[in-house]
């Protein structure tokens, strides 16, 4: 597995109008497959990178926020409606971010596929990367 980016990142929604800083990642970034996901999104898969809770400055606007099942938060552009984040209360201390959402997206790459289970039958991909039934074992 490819280390983790080691400086800050920025990103936006795509209108403009909610923008953030945050610190390093904390693990190399993933595709998530999951059901909820896919919905959330509107696409499949998604690409998330996780950053410390605590680093997140957001700009311009405040995202909104939507409690998309128990003990999880999504918080997206609420004019633009872009998805910018995913929070879990397993994870109190951190964040995914939405790689898509990254001002320079091509600074992150994904190491591997999480939730396969939920993946939809044409949503297996052939990139040769680890692929998790359902979350990584270890960061």
């Amino acid at each position: 597995m490819s280390q983790p980016l080691q400086t800050a990142l920025s990103g936006r929604c795509l209108c403009g109008a909610v923008r953030y800083r945050c610190a390093a990642i904390l693990y190399p970034a993933t595709w998530c497959h999951c059901e909820s996901c896919r919905r959330a999104s509107g696409t499949s898969p998604v690409g998330w990178f996780t950053v410390a809770l605590a680093s997140v400055e957001f700009h311009g606007d405040a995202p909104r926020t939507h409690r998309s099942s128990q003990g999880v938060e999504r918080r997206f552009c609420g004019i633009c409606g872009t998805p910018l984040t995913y929070s879990s209360a397993l994870r109190p201390t951190e964040i995914d971010f939405t790689l898509g959402s990254l001002d320079e997206p091509d600074r992150v790459t994904p190491v591997d596929h999480i939730w396969m289970a939920d993946a939809l039958p044409w949503d297996h991909p052939a990139d040769g990367l680890p692929q998790h039934a359902g979350t990584r074992t270890a960061p």
